[in-house]
């Protein structure tokens, strides 16, 4: 028996993003190193004490995740843990992180910059010190940075 699943529009870029208390982490999938490993990180929050000037306390991560500009964008969405939800209010995307299922958002982002989101499920007590930040960049950027990031 074969199963076909409707799309209406092929993505150009997949991401995994997975829960973690008190973090996310990502994998791009359709990025791989030399080596065969796959292009993955976590992100946690920036811890106040290490701040900088021009970073948001409670909102910025030691590691963005950086997509292109004008591209179709596929999330893939799960938790290791408990319920989590990957809420990027700006961008209108969100998706429920639930333990053992895979959910998934698309979109496209016409304009580039830092978009902040949070955990928006009550996940335990530390839920809102889990921060998202998608910096959306133009197409040369985006190569570059994968580039850093697989050698």
């Amino acid at each position: 028996m074969l199963y076909i699943l409707d799309e209406t529009v092929d993505s150009n870029l997949t991401i995994k993003s997975i829960g973690h208390q008190w973090y996310w982490s990502y994998e791009y999938s359709d990025f791989s190193s030399i080596g065969g490993n796959l292009l993955e990180f976590d992100s946690y929050i920036i811890p106040r004490n290490e701040l900088e000037n021009g970073f948001f306390r409670l909102l910025d991560v030691d590691n963005r995740t950086v997509l292109p500009l004008h591209t179709q964008i596929r999330v893939l969405v799960s938790s290791a843990d408990v319920l989590h939800s990957w809420t990027v209010p700006s961008i209108g995307v969100k998706a429920d992180a639930v333990p053992g299922r895979l959910n998934q958002i698309k979109f496209i982002s016409h304009r580039p910059g830092l978009f902040y989101g949070q955990c928006s499920e009550i996940c335990g007590a530390n839920h809102s010190f889990i921060p998202i930040v998608i910096e959306i960049v133009n197409i040369d950027t985006f190569y570059s940075w994968i580039l850093s990031r697989i050698e």
